[in-house]
């Protein structure tokens, strides 16, 4: 696994330490990192590679922790994600993964239909995959317990994506209807016994290419109904807290290490941090693919694509993320 160097290798813990809101202590059965056994994570195409836990593929194991596919899986960072680098680089003890994340996954396609009808919602990553399979008396693939496992969600993107235009004068509502069908699930996992909760923040998507192309006044509907999501979620964890016996939770401003970097973006190794180039936004051969007509290497751009990240990206918020949860 190839290693950053110099000023960004520095810079991680800087980012790490900054980027998390730890919410009021409660008796929980919280490990720490090194004492996890199992990850579970659930989410979008910033977290999916592509993990089946159905059709008879490679199951995590010692040796091969997010088994299928190979490794780093089928990702939209053009290598590596969060929860690959995660899992394999900054973990402190081999931690099996469980990565029931589907790319383009909206919380309920009954309130935010996702752009093809087939992918999975977070509902159905929750009840039709994890319930399904994994709930404890149906768990002896992988046999967990509430003191060795950690719950990770990171969701909303595409939710805010697909209804900022929609909702201009009413995104609290529609968010706490969103945070109402969220947290619904979020107690079906606690009923089921899991008590460790890591929830990532959506980050600032309004400076994607993306939203950024279309015009100032988009730019502004979507900073507000980040900021609007983002306040609802830290919110709903702190009432999870105070109302549900022994949960450990904490949210994880994935918003704050993305900002930092866009505002520094050379200071992390990054050339261009505003726009895409069209030869890379399909993935290219390697991690580092150089184009001349892209003028530097696919992983010196922030921006793979018009609205995902590439996977130096993702290593940051790995790292980061990592000493969050290092407590």
């Amino acid at each position: 696994m190839r290693s950053f160097s110099g000023t960004l290798a520095v810079t991680l813990t800087l980012v790490g330490g900054a980027a998390a809101l730890t919410l009021p202590r409660s008796t929980s059965s919280y490990p720490g990192l090194k004492g996890l056994k199992y990850f579970f994570s659930f989410g979008d195409s910033y977290t999916t590679t592509g993990f089946n836990i159905t059709d008879g593929s490679p199951l995590p194991a010692k040796g091969n922790p997010l088994g299928n596919p190979p490794y780093p899986g089928w990702t939209a960072s053009n290598g590596p994600n969060w929860i690959d680098y995660l899992t394999v680089e900054f973990n402190q003890t081999e931690t099996l993964t469980f990565n029931f994340a589907y790319g383009g996954a909206t919380i309920d396609s009954a309130l935010v239909a996702p752009y093809e009808p087939q992918v999975l919602s977070l509902k159905q990553q929750v009840e039709d995959l994890f319930l399904g399979v994994l709930q404890p008396q149906k768990a002896t693939i992988a046999p967990w317990t509430a003191g060795d496992s950690l719950f990770l969600i990171w969701i909303g993107i595409n939710d805010i994506g697909s209804s900022y235009l929609a909702h201009p004068d009413a995104s609290d509502e529609f968010h706490r209807e969103l945070m109402d069908e969220y947290f619904n699930l979020v107690d079906e996992l606690y009923a089921v016994g899991a008590r460790n909760f890591l929830f990532m923040d959506v980050p600032p998507v309004n400076r994607s290419p993306l939203t950024v192309g279309q015009g100032n006044q988009a730019v502004s509907l979507e900073t507000e109904a980040l900021a609007s999501y983002n306040s609802l979620l830290a919110c709903r964890v702190s009432d999870l807290k105070k109302t549900k016996s022994g949960v450990w939770a904490k949210v994880f401003k994935s918003s704050k290490v993305f900002n930092t970097i866009l505002e520094n973006p050379e200071q992390y190794g990054f050339k261009n941090a505003i726009t895409y180039c069209s030869s890379y936004q399909n993935g290219t051969p390697e991690w580092n693919t150089f184009y001349p007509e892209c003028g530097v290497p696919v992983d010196q751009y922030f921006w793979l694509n018009s609205l995902h990240p590439t996977h130096n990206v993702h290593k940051i918020i790995a790292a980061a993320l990592a000493n969050a949860l290092c407590v």
